[in-house]
């Protein structure tokens, strides 16, 4: 199952397994996460490549001998995918002196697209549309997402016909929402903001960026 996908050969080249609590392979985790199988409520396609991202994050972290506790690691990847250019910087450098390549590191990520890619098509994978009522807000995001994807990639296959573009197929489209509190230069993905405690002040509002 998912034969030629990134995800997959990932999983494979750097031993990516579930949790220890989880009775599936990856694929299967990753399946039940999305379509809340177990329970809980279902996780979109960006927590998803979140989790996963973390995983591979993990890996380079313990082939360094370099501490995984998740504060760190969570704190370290928001640095490595966010807009601050200076503290991106600062990490990378810290990355490299422990000896782990962060260009490496940027190329094994994968996007949301990806994930999406990999659930619906490498995994054959179907999501209950009637799963959760409380979860429509989620999945509103995820197919606002999802119908913004498509229609570059068909803009982009018509300028690849006219020969201004490369054949979209191969190139990843990976489009993402940032959010920040208004007057806060700090931006994160929307994704992240979802999974964790997102606050603005009252007097500061938050915004879309």
């Amino acid at each position: 199952m998912g034969d030629g996908c990134k995800i997959d050969a990932l999983a494979d080249r750097f031993a990516l397994t579930a949790p220890t609590s989880a009775t599936e392979d990856i694929d299967e985790y990753l399946l039940v996460r999305w379509r809340g199988d177990d329970g809980r409520p279902a996780d979109g396609y960006g927590t998803l490549t979140e989790w996963f991202n973390k995983q591979l994050l993990g890996h380079f972290y313990e082939n360094a001998g370099r501490e995984t506790l998740g504060v760190r690691l969570d704190s370290e990847y928001e640095a490595l995918v966010g807009e601050d250019e200076l503290l991106r910087a600062e990490v990378e450098d810290d990355l490299a002196s422990d000896g782990i390549d962060p260009a490496r590191v940027r190329e094994a990520f994968v996007s949301r697209s990806t994930m999406r890619r990999h659930l619906n098509d490498c995994l054959n994978g179907n999501k209950d549309s009637s799963t959760g009522e409380s979860d429509w807000e989620r999945r509103s995001i995820d197919l606002t997402l999802d119908m913004a994807e498509g229609r570059i990639r068909d803009a982009l296959s018509s300028l690849s016909a006219k020969g201004a573009f490369p054949d979209p197929d191969s190139v990843e489209i990976d489009v993402e929402v940032q959010v920040r509190c208004v007057d806060d230069p700090y931006q994160i993905p929307l994704s992240e903001a979802l999974a964790g405690s997102f606050e603005c002040s009252e007097s500061r509002g938050s915004n879309v960026a």
